[in-house]
């Protein structure tokens, strides 16, 4: 895979991997950037006790393509405030 400059790819398992098999792709979204070149290769975690047979060519993740920004980002002394301010987890919508 060579993707264009600006663009990154997210590896994410389909809904019926895990429906079907109970299997998932720990590592998900797994994140290719456009500067890898190669092979796309995935990682699979049986969650069951039972093995599981992948049959070659059977869709087990798919890919989604999107266009980022990559912004300068510059060390500072002080932030600027917000009402949130330092509120993190489950701090949404509750100001």
């Amino acid at each position: 895979m060579e993707l264009p400059e600006g663009m990154e790819c997210q590896v994410r398992p389909r809904s019926g991997l895990a429906l079907n098999y109970g299997i998932t792709l720990p590592n998900s979204p797994g994140t290719i950037d456009p500067d890898y070149r190669g092979e796309v290769k995935i990682i699979i975690q049986n969650l069951g006790s039972e093995q599981v047979t992948l049959i070659r060519g059977e869709r087990v993740a798919q890919l989604v393509f999107s266009l980022f920004q990559s912004p300068e980002v510059a060390e500072v002394e002080e932030l600027s405030n917000t009402d949130r301010g330092e509120s993190g987890f489950g701090s949404t919508g509750t100001g």
